[in-house]
């Protein structure tokens, strides 16, 4: 039998450095926040926030509370948001905040259901907007941008002082949801610029108890005056075609103690200008990320795919490494407003090395451009429920690497796994998951990890277990819960409950892992377990064979009195699983679909005519809007009543004309492949019509499986959708249109365009079809 992986538990450090940065929270807030060398406090207790970026100005107005709500059941603490100020003041003077602009009203929002609120002021902000968010008429100007230029600072105070107008009362000071600003974006080599940046939007009168700042590229930030924060992405669009899998994301599925990603916006920084020293801040600030990928953009020369599982085991991996804030770019996709004098993304018309769409922001993230859910959602949901239960916990723990690694990114042979731990208890991760080159199998493994101070060893589990390819998850070690010492479990705690005056822990299992429970026998007085096997044993009551579901409640009674239940969810229901408050009372909801909790109401989005939720505990009465189906182990399953049920019709997909040759390649900034110019779209491509009827519900979308390079959609001659081709359907939101014809144009590519696409989509790229198309209709059923 091989011999477990090891690791030693160090002593644990000296505590952290506290008072040593200048960021205060408004006196007289409630439960202030203060930073420490390693890991926030919120009212003194450790804090870990899950942030998570919606571009407000990307996405209608009218559906901005539904949405923010989505992200509040994917356990999002805090949203973030660019003000993207060529999205609010296009024309010199005319500064907007109307509408899909109305920043205030967003942040209020925010602030209505209790999530904390991250304005990224800018003024570059990136974002792959036009110019990186700096209005035309400002580059037209005699002045060096991005710089402390007097020109280029006298309309950014003007700019910084109409933003402060807008978040005027939403301070901490006033009990509003602002916790934090950055301060420009991606700016590595400039530190005095930064800090007259942050003296400037003070003075304009913006105020929070953190001012952040981008930390990648080896940044130098002024001295303890801004917040480093990091990212780490899956995959990215910005690098070459022909380059392959970047290892600046390869790294990411690794466990190691490096911060920086030197990766993320290398394109736009010259080679030959170089910021400090990758980490250089990491002894006084502790691990905080704001843009972890949550998918990731396609652009016309690059356009990667991201699974769910990318995302899923990449934040998981974070956990593990010792980030104390999971900051997520996007969150929430969104689509470009229309420009009024010119297209508003990234393009190499401007410039930048690029192209970019010139409406769709999708971004592959959770919660797409239409509010789609995306797996990735139900994944990082997951990670989430276990931040909010135990990320007090998890904050001060330190993250520890086994002494035998991988040698190097090439390595796919030796076990990726690290511990957090505070010396006498922690949680042990494994990701054996990475994009583009699984991972094998692990046969026969087995941990023994060694605490300090004679804290003794924990071995795990009884037997060695294969952990299987694509497999990632976190496992306790010690964790207390009500008076019971959980020794160890080969599944992931998730979140808690009070059922009848039990406290459950909810673990999910994994697939192709064995669940099993080792308990503290001097914590318990009884164990009663639905199946499997109890066995006392060496101090400890280990309980096996468990066959997990939503009736494999472990029952134990403990030396104290009190009573926990230990539920084990197989991974299938553990990723349906959502936690709020509902009806008066905190309670758990298993549904396959969207779940919102919204004060007294609970609103489910699916596309089934009577979708089912569990709930646990079940109120005493009845619902109104649900029907009581019976038991669904310890769960009370509901039917839940959803309105706007309307037939829905067939699509007619009809081919107006068929496609042309492909236009000849172009190349632009950096030799890479560019968009075909628009006249193309009217003269070589497919085009197909569509009709869209009246009376479709809010929020129908038009979803069309195509081939080709690149497709349009126009009502009459505007621009209203477009996508390049990955091999992703590609939804249209219809009901932000009028009724009538949608006009479909494809384009199909240059067998000799460099242009990098999945492997298993290239055959699709040199046709340009529309090869079916479905109306997808959301209902809303509402429950209180």
């Amino acid at each position: 039998m091989p011999a477990p992986h090891r690791l030693r538990v160090p002593a644990p450090s000296a505590p952290p450095l506290t008072g040593h940065l200048p960021f205060a929270d408004a006196p007289g807030a409630a439960e202030p926040i203060e930073v420490t060398s390693r890991w926030l406090t919120r009212g003194g207790r450790p804090w870990f926030p899950v942030s998570g970026e919606f571009h407000y100005s990307r996405f209608p107005a009218a559906g901005w509370e539904e949405e923010l709500l989505k992200m509040k059941a994917a356990g999002v603490t805090a949203v973030a948001s660019y003000v993207i100020w060529i999205h609010h003041e296009e024309a010199e003077g005319r500064v907007r905040f109307d509408g899909d602009r109305d920043l205030r009203r967003f942040a209020e929002l925010c602030a209505r259901h209790g999530l904390d609120f991250i304005p990224r002021i800018g003024p570059w902000s990136h974002a792959e907007v036009r110019n990186g968010g700096l209005p035309d008429w400002l580059l037209a100007r005699d002045c060096t941008p991005r710089t402390d230029d007097p020109a280029y600072l006298e309309p950014v105070r003007a700019w910084f002082a109409a933003i402060a107008g807008q978040l005027c009362g939403l301070d901490r000071a006033h009990g509003g949801p602002i916790i934090a600003v950055q301060i420009e974006n991606e700016l590595y080599d400039q530190p005095g610029h930064l800090l007259t940046l942050k003296r400037m939007a003070q003075e304009a009168g913006l105020a929070a108890p953190l001012w952040t700042s981008t930390a990648w590229g080896g940044v130098r930030l002024p001295p303890d005056e801004l917040l480093p924060l990091y990212g780490g992405y899956t995959e990215a669009f910005w690098t070459e075609a022909d380059g392959g899998w970047p290892d600046t994301c390869r790294k990411h599925f690794f466990f190691t103690h490096q911060r920086d990603d030197e990766g993320i916006g290398a394109d736009l920084r010259p080679t030959s200008v170089r910021g400090g020293e990758p980490d250089a801040l990491a002894d006084r600030f502790p691990w905080a990320t704001c843009e972890l990928g949550g998918g990731m953009a396609v652009s016309y020369h690059r356009r990667p795919r991201v699974d769910a599982a990318d995302i899923g085991a990449l934040g998981l991996t974070k956990i593990g490494c010792g980030s104390v804030w999971q900051g997520f770019y996007m969150f929430h996709g969104g689509t470009n407003p229309a420009g009024e004098h010119t297209t508003l993304q990234e393009s190499h018309a401007t410039g930048y090395p690029n192209d970019l769409p010139v409406l769709t922001y999708d971004f592959q993230a959770p919660l797409g451009e239409h509010g789609q859910y995306r797996p990735s959602y139900h994944e990082l949901r997951l990670q989430h429920l276990l931040l909010a239960e135990y990320g007090h916990l998890l904050a001060p723990m330190e993250s520890v690497l086994p002494e035998r690694r991988p040698k190097g990114q090439g390595d796919r042979d030796t076990l990726r796994w690290a511990v957090r731990s505070d010396g006498a208890s922690g949680f042990l991760f494994v990701n054996n998951h990475q994009p583009h080159e699984p991972l094998p199998d692990r046969p026969e493994t087995s941990f023994e990890v060694e605490f300090p101070c004679g804290e003794g060893t924990l071995t795990l589990p009884s037997t060695p277990v294969t952990v299987p390819t694509g497999a990632y998850f976190c496992w306790p070690l010690r964790l207390e819960i009500a008076g019971l010492r959980l020794e160890w479990a080969t599944a992931q705690p998730v979140c808690t409950v009070d059922v009848d005056g039990r406290t459950v822990l909810v673990l999910a299992a994994t697939d192709g892992i064995a669940p099993e429970l080792a308990l503290d026998a001097g914590t318990l007085a009884s164990v009663r377990a639905p199946s499997g096997d109890v066995v006392r044993a060496g101090g400890r009551v280990l309980v096996t064979g468990i066959r997990p579901g939503t009736d494999a409640l472990v029952e134990v009674d403990t030396a104290d009195g009190g009573r926990v239940g230990l539920l084990v969810l197989d991974a299938a229901s553990a990723r349906t699983l959502y936690r709020g408050v509902a009806w008066g009372a905190e309670r758990l909801v298993l549904c396959a679909d969207g779940v919102v909790f919204d004060h007294d109401e609970v609103r489910v989005h699916s596309r089934a005519e009577r979708p089912s939720v569990a709930v646990l505990p079940a109120p005493k009465g009845e619902l109104v809007g649900a029907v009581r189906e019976g038991a669904d182990g310890v769960f009370t399953r509901y039917a839940v009543e959803v309105g706007g049920l309307v037939e829905v019709p067939q699509v007619s997909v009809d081919l107006m004309r068929p496609a042309g040759a492909a236009p000849a390649p172009v190349t632009g900034v950096q030799g890479r492949a560019s968009v075909p110019a628009d006249k193309y779209f009217e003269t070589v491509a497919a085009e197909y019509r569509v009709e869209v009827p009246e009376g479709l519900p809010d929020g129908a979308i038009l979803r069309v499986r195509w081939s080709g390079d690149v497709a349009r959609a126009y009502v009459g001659d505007v621009l209203v959708a477009d996508q390049f081709f990955s091999g992703r359907v590609w939804d249209i939101g219809v009901s932000r249109l009028p009724a009538g014809s949608l006009r479909l144009c494809v384009l199909p590519l240059a067998d000799d365009a460099a242009v990098y696409v999945p492997e298993e989509a290239r055959e699709g790229l040199g046709r340009a079809v529309v090869e079916g198309a479905e109306w997808v209709v959301v209902r809303r059923g509402v429950i209180r």
